[in-house]
């Protein structure tokens, strides 16, 4: 257990994201309540209400922005429109485009919707005209004309028969269109601003319609007259009829009389009844600040909502506001049940809340805190602090956890554990400039330390029991301050017993302190640019520091000195934390890269491409296996530790391997070969697949069983058997296997099929230089072995003239002492028989040498008349040589040696006489031959040997 408690992390695994899935734009729900649709830049995001998760994503093919999109009644379909004038049909639930025409517009779509039977879809544009189109017949039925300026508003009235439209553009008018006439029937004039939305009743004769101009206008259909104008005192975006149906009384509903819902730029949405234009009811928004007027009386819009939507289905309504955040509330209560963000911003910081790490808080850039739930990505907005957050740090309990932001305060927060909720219990101010860095107390809840851009340290003690008081917080005051730092204080780390601080400055120092009084201990120098990230190690007396200098630092509490230098980022190194018990460290840098180090060995295990941006936010939980970060690309990702997942299946992977490998021994040894080459494709053993193929070429009818073997295969290993070939191919020794298998392929795969394969093409030109190779190398060899051919054929014929003479021969041979040559090659016919006589004597020097062999070699019974007979044999390979070289008198002058010369010696005269002799039974024989000599005779007579013509001529 100790071992697996201290193994050291190798790799980290995406386990979850929050990432933006709505910037703006159109928003609707689906008819049963369970899907949200949003445009997000080119995509069409469909969340799910129920996990909080995008479950489908609908992307341009040509990455244009989405201009406008509409789902049908009947949840089928789904059109988008995108500014390059097309519009595209798509069954969403596939993720699949059915279908892409044109828009006709001359400009980009800005409103769509279907009818209620989800035959007919109306388009309005920005070139001020709607067309009408019919999705099943597929052709566009109506072009209008009239509108003046973007058509923002396009409805047709909930009944189909009357076959109306009601569309409203730039001009703040609402136009009325017959279908059947393809004529606009009439005109509503009573905006003085844009209309933002139409809602109509069950009955369909009562229309209400709002604006920016502050007001909502109740119209009869029936007369096409307003009935009542509804100042609402804010710039409506949209307005909803509730329903007739169910108990609306908590709502202020005391009459069946049409009540509407409006939602705008306060925030908050309000009923009101249109008989007699009073608002019944008011939504309010806890722990949200009242909204502050302005010049002119207008609220800001941060808290504004630019969308109102009906849930019959769940009896729920949904809103989504300015920030593009997504409100479900109770219908019948107005009471907020859920919430989805859907843009983050840049995340400045993100730590794991809760006493199990349930949820993880996000600071942001905007003065809210974010506090989602990991299981429903549902998402708590916290009001506390009027600008940006900067930084947060969580106690050790989990359940409180401390802010400071840019406006030079400090929050505390509350978490109550059985129900989730989180409150502001104390708040505190007094630093004179942004607060960049907090950090909380380690063993009780009992202080806070802040530090500033003012350059300044303050520590803040807390209340033993922190309880809210009337709903307001508890306010805090410093208890010591100290100047700490001549520039911005970046960080602040407190060690893990609660008694020493540290501090790290953009002045490129990081410096401890005694937390009791703030006395200063020492400083630590050695960074050459300013210091984003401080940590104190778990176990050792340790302090890590990340700078914008690309490294981090290990220090000795005790000397102050620098122990490790990590270098390996290219850009800042934003944040640093221990994991693995204090020995690795996890940084993260304004590169997008997140590293894992070994503390002892100074290596860089894993390094992981997390994110585009920065990474400013990095938190590790608990239990040492989850790692949350949080970047300025405006995604949270949770990294899941997988060393032991990947430990398990390595090993699980090793032990089927050995299985395997003892099974392919096996086949091997049993001869099975069709199984065996199946299993070793499958382990992808290129050799192991050569030896099996050897094996059965090795056999008697090898190439059929090849044959049968490979066509038995299924398609991706002969994929592979393809790919393998060539790498075998490349060598000479196993091209004879590879181009079997190619052979057989060729054979019975047509060149189509062979296309098919994938990596064919790759494989053939791999294949195709290395056979040309071969080709030439093998060719090359077959001439070689035709020339060895032609040179023992030649020799067969020399040898086997003068096999005859060398029967009648044998005999006296024998006496001899053993067989003469039954051939010679003079080496160098042309210069053997050169003037001086030089040549001569060192060729009779060398016959004695070979004679003098041949005698230490005979029996000891040889007799002295051996020595004569060699003699002469010797005289008659002169004389032979002297006739091969030019006619016998030409030979007999080359022979005669000159006076002086070195071929001059005592056995000069009888030498002369022996081959005299030798010409006078040369030419006696000739005479007495009555036949004509052939070529082929001439050419035995020069091919024999002169001891064979001695002999011959003696007998």
């Amino acid at each position: 257990m100790t071992s697996n408690t201290l193994q050291f992390k190798t790799n980290f695994a995406v386990s979850s994201k929050i990432e933006p899935f709505y910037k703006g734009g159109k928003v609707q729900i689906s008819k049963d309540g369970k899907y949200i649709f949003c445009t997000c830049g080119t995509k069409v995001n469909i969340l799910d209400i129920a996990t909080g998760r995008v479950s489908h994503s609908i992307e341009q093919d040509d990455q244009e922005d989405i201009t406008s999109f509409t789902v049908s009644p009947d949840d089928k379909i789904l059109v988008t429109s995108s500014r390059a004038l097309l519009l595209k049909q798509w069954d969403w639930r596939e993720n699949k485009c059915t279908r892409t025409w044109k828009a006709i517009h001359t400009a980009p779509v800005a409103s769509m919707t279907f009818d209620p039977t989800s035959t007919l879809l109306t388009t309005g544009g920005c070139d001020s005209t709607i067309k009408v189109w019919d999705v099943v017949k597929q052709y566009c039925t109506h072009n209008l004309k009239g509108s003046s300026g973007v058509v923002h508003v396009v409805e047709f009235h909930p009944d189909i028969s009357r076959l109306q439209l009601f569309s409203s553009s730039m001009d703040c008018k609402i136009r009325i269109w017959d279908l059947k006439s393809s004529k606009c029937v009439s005109v509503l004039e009573s905006h003085y601003s844009a209309v933002t939305s139409l809602s109509f009743t069950p009955d369909g004769n009562t229309l209400v319609s709002s604006g920016r101009d502050k007001i909502c206008t109740v119209w009869d259909l029936k007369t096409k007259t307003p009935t009542r104008t509804v100042p609402v005192f804010e710039t409506v975006e949209a307005v909803v009829l509730l329903p007739k149906q169910g108990d609306f009384s908590k709502l202020g509903v005391k009459s069946k009389e049409p009540h509407f819902i409006t939602a705008g730029s306060k925030g908050v949405l309000r009923v009101w009844e249109a008989s007699t234009a009073r608002c019944v009811f008011t939504q309010t928004v806890s722990a949200r600040p009242q909204p502050v007027e302005v010049g002119g009386g207008e609220e800001p819009d941060e808290h504004s909502l630019t969308h109102c939507l009906l849930l019959p289905a769940t009896n729920r309504i949904a809103t989504v506001t300015a920030e593009h955040n997504f409100l479900l509330s109770d219908l019948h209560t107005l009471v907020l049940e859920q919430q989805f963000v859907g843009y983050n911003d840049e995340v400045l910081d993100v730590k794991f809340l809760g006493p199990a790490d349930s949820h993880i808080v996000v600071a942001t850039n905007s003065p809210q805190l974010k506090v989602f739930d990991l299981a429903t990505s549902n998402c708590q907005i916290l009001h506390g602090h009027s600008e940006t957050v900067l930084a947060l740090d969580v106690f050790r309990t989990g359940s409180m956890f401390a802010s400071c932001a840019k406006d030079k305060t400090i929050s505390v927060w509350q978490m109550n554990i059985e129900t989730g909720v989180v409150c502001c219990v104390a708040k505190g101010s007094g630093h004179a400039n942004a607060i960049g860095s907090i950090s909380c107390s380690r063993m009780k809840q009992s202080f806070v330390v802040s530090g500033s851009q003012d350059c300044t340290i303050k520590v803040w003690d807390l209340p033993e029991s922190l309880e809210t008081r009337g709903g307001s917080p508890e306010v805090l005051h410093a208890r010591v301050t100290e100047k700490g730092h001549d520039k911005d204080i970046n960080s602040i780390a407190i060690s893990p017993n609660d008694k020493l601080l540290a501090t790290g400055s953009q002045d490129r120092t990081a410096k401890l302190w005694s937390s009791a009084d703030l006395s200063l201990l020492g400083v630590f120098k050695g960074h050459k640019r300013g210091i984003w990230c401080l940590q104190f190690s778990p176990m050792d007396q340790i302090l890590a520091s990340s700078s914008a200098d690309g490294t981090v630092k290990l220090w000795g509490l005790q000397d102050f000195s620098c122990l490790k230098t990590f270098e390996g980022h290219d850009a800042s190194v934003l944040k640093v934390i221990f994991v693995s018990r204090g020995t690795q460290l996890l940084t993260s840098g304004s590169d997008g890269l997140l590293k894992l180090w070994t503390i002892k060995t100074n290596e860089c295990v894993k390094t992981v491409d997390a994110h585009e941006d920065k990474i400013w936010g990095l938190h590790g939980n608990k239990k040492d296996e989850l790692v949350a970060t949080g970047s300025a690309d405006s995604c949270i990702t949770l990294w899941k530790d997988v060393t032991e997942i990947e430990l398990a299946e390595e090993q699980a992977k090793q032990e089927d391997q050995v299985m395997k490998q003892q099974e392919l021994s096996n086949l091997l040894h049993e001869k099975k070969y069709f199984k065996a080459m199946g299993l070793a494709i499958s382990l992808n053993q290129p050799h192991t697949v050569l030896m099996v193929i050897k094996g059965i070429l090795a056999n008697e009818d090898g190439t059929e069983q090849l044959e049968k073997t490979i066509l038995k295969l299924r398609r991706d290993q002969t994929e592979s058997v393809l790919r393998f070939c060539g790498v075998w191919n490349t060598n000479a020794r196993n091209c004879l296997e590879a181009q079997a298998v190619v052979q057989v392929l060729l054979q019975h795969e047509s060149p189509e099929e062979l296309l098919q394969y994938s990596g064919v093409r790759a494989a053939l030109e791999g294949l195709l230089p290395y056979t040309e190779r071969h080709f030439q190398r093998i060719s090359r060899l077959l001439q070689a072995s035709m020339f060895v051919d032609y040179m023992w054929q030649n020799m067969r014929l020399t040898g086997n003239a003068s096999c005859g003479e060398n029967q009648d021969e044998e005999m006296e041979d024998s006496s001899l002492g053993g067989p003469a040559p039954s051939f010679t090659i003079d080496p160098n016919p042309s210069m053997g028989l050169d003037s001086e006589g030089g040549d001569s004597a060192r060729l009779e020097e060398a016959e004695r040498r070979g004679r003098g062999e041949v005698e230490e070699e005979e029996e000891s019974s040889q007799q002295e008349d051996v020595e004569s007979d060699d003699d002469d044999v010797s005289a008659a390979n002169k004389g032979v040589k002297s006739r091969q070289v030019g006619s016998p008198e030409e030979g007999k002058e080359n022979i005669e040696p000159e006076s002086g010369s070195e071929g001059g010696s005592d056995s000069e005269e009888p030498m002369d006489e022996r081959e005299n002799e030798e010409q006078k039974l040369v030419r006696r024989e000739t005479e007495a031959r009555p036949e004509k000599m052939t070529a082929g005779n001439q050419a035995e007579t020069q091919s024999a040997t002169p001891r064979t013509r001695v002999m011959r001529l003696r007998r």
